[in-house]
């Protein structure tokens, strides 16, 4: 195949690796910003440029053929080759400017994140932050980010990975929800309170909580159901009962007495805890603009962990 066919079909081969990774032609359209019809187009001529078949299509998903294992892995070789390309030039130029991409976590992004972003935004005047505020799940190399925030105890294995912070789940009420119904002293009389979960799945009313190695599980119950977490703290504020939020968008209010804290003894096991890390692209070739924002971050947070450690002795 000669040079001019070759290049050709270079966005072919990157339309390719989105399709396999995205595990959908609808979603890869979405992230190449094209119709399902013109990602399929692209995948059946890098199969008749290629004479092979890559991909057993249902109406349901997509399979990879045999020969189409192989050719996944020479096309993310190719895409990866570009990626360290863009970063050696960008590594190359001494000055820290350009567009930078990154994704958060809604509330984390709003309760902890803002005010630092403000503060990098101020620092480096001549780069150019994009923020997607989302809490599904995103990967650098599709979504085109530079870096993601995740609150997770399984990071993406083909990221780099670096931990910042911790987060836990912590259950609170108002002092007049708690005088009115009782204070609780085990997990098992969360059955007799108003309790506000997520109702993100089917699980997500039964809560289980651990002290040392004893273990509760329990089926909760509630008439205020919601996934956003600021609406879920107003209704809280309004005495409906006992929610769940990660400690950071809590701590200030109990600090305050205007919430308190139900069961500390005890710790609960669910989504949007675990560690807070940042994730991104594996590369010799750093871009000086990402470089100085994981510096950034990461001096930001050693200095809010020492303030809140020197605040609790």
């Amino acid at each position: 195949m000669d040079i001019n066919k070759l290049i050709a079909l270079l966005p072919d081969m990157a339309a390719f690796v989105t399709v396999v990774e995205s595990e959908s032609f609808t979603k890869a359209a979405v992230t190449l910003d094209m119709t399902p019809s013109g990602v399929s187009r692209q995948i059946s001529r890098l199969e008749n440029a290629l004479n092979i078949k890559l991909l057993e299509r249902t109406t349901r998903k997509q399979t990879l053929t045999i020969a189409g294992k192989e050719t996944y892995n020479y096309c993310k070789n190719i895409i990866e080759n570009a990626q360290e390309a863009i970063h050696a030039s960008d590594s190359n130029n001494t000055k820290i400017e350009g567009i930078l991409r990154i994704a958060t976590p809604k509330a984390f992004g709003k309760q902890v994140l803002q005010p630092i972003l403000i503060d990098f935004v101020d620092r480096y005047p001549n780069i150019k932050l994009q923020i997607k505020v989302t809490d599904q799940s995103c990967d650098p190399l599709h979504d085109n980010l530079d870096l993601i925030f995740k609150l997770t105890n399984q990071p993406q294995e083909h990221l780099v990975a670096k931990v910042i912070d911790t987060v836990d789940l912590t259950l609170c009420a108002t002092p007049e929800y708690i005088t009115k119904k009782g204070k609780l002293t085990h997990p098992k009389q969360l059955a007799n309170h108003e309790c506000l979960y997520l109702g993100e799945n089917l699980h997500d009313n039964e809560w289980t909580l651990q002290q040392g190695s004893e273990s509760f599980t329990i089926n909760v119950n509630g008439r205020f159901i919601v996934n956003h977490t600021e609406m879920r703290l107003d209704a809280v504020m309004h005495h409906f009962g006992i929610g769940v939020f990660p400690n950071f968008v809590v701590d200030n209010k109990i600090k305050k007495g205007e919430l308190i804290e139900v069961l500390p003894e005890w710790k609960l096991k669910g989504s949007y805890h675990g560690d807070v890390m940042i994730q991104f692209i594996k590369s010799k070739h750093m871009p000086n603009r990402l470089r100085v924002f994981i510096d950034f971050i990461t001096q930001q947070f050693k200095i809010k962990n020492t303030t809140i450690k020197k605040g609790t002795e």
